[in-house]
């Protein structure tokens, strides 16, 4: 089991990113996570790479009560609305993906930058794929993880087991969630609807 943030509270690997071109809601979409997320709840651990932070969806979360943590680089220069957030500074990359897949009970994946896709896959591998049973939850708004979806029933059928139970795909916000608490009921975990 994850050593959790918070005694009681499912942890949330959450990897979003709102760097680079493309979709201008993102920082929205954050938001409404951040926010559903932590009133349902959970606990968010946010990796923070190269200055790239989820800043909208740490300020959410926290604004609603909800209790995050971030995963840092030594390089990470915090901006002033984070002040006050917890932060494990570990210098290399493998830790902290390492650090992530070790908190996380669930990973959440947001429309993002393929830094964060990239991020998100790694501490799933480091956690041990499908077969260390933790699942990943993806909001495919926008088609953002549609290859994800193809390559998911393309290949991860072929060689994971129940695959649909650890790789599943969402179409809003809300749906998210929904998807969040039923693998967390399938891997034992009580948490509030």
């Amino acid at each position: 089991m994850a050593a959790e943030l918070v005694a009681g509270r499912p942890t949330l690997a959450v990897f979003a990113s709102d760097l680079g071109p493309g979709d201008p809601e993102r920082a929205s979409i954050m938001s409404q996570a951040g926010t559903l997320l932590a009133r349902r709840g959970a606990a968010i651990v946010c990796l923070a790479e190269k200055d790239a932070i989820a800043v909208p969806l740490i300020t959410s979360a926290r604004a609603a009560g909800g209790v995050v943590r971030i995963i840092a680089d030594d390089e990470l220069k915090v901006p002033a609305a984070l002040s006050g957030v917890p932060i494990e500074r570990l210098g290399e990359r493998a830790a902290r993906v390492a650090r992530m897949a070790e908190l996380a009970n669930v990973f959440v994946g947001l429309p993002g930058s393929l830094a964060s896709a990239s991020a998100l896959y790694s501490s799933w591998v480091s956690a041990g794929g499908g077969s260390g049973g933790k699942p990943v939850v993806l909001l495919n708004r926008n088609r953002a993880f549609e290859v994800l979806r193809g390559f998911s029933a393309d290949v991860l059928s072929h060689s994971l087991k129940r695959h649909d139970r650890y790789v599943l795909f969402a179409d809003s916000v809300e749906d998210l969630w929904n998807k969040v608490h039923w693998v967390l009921g399938e891997t034992g975990h009580k948490v509030a609807g």
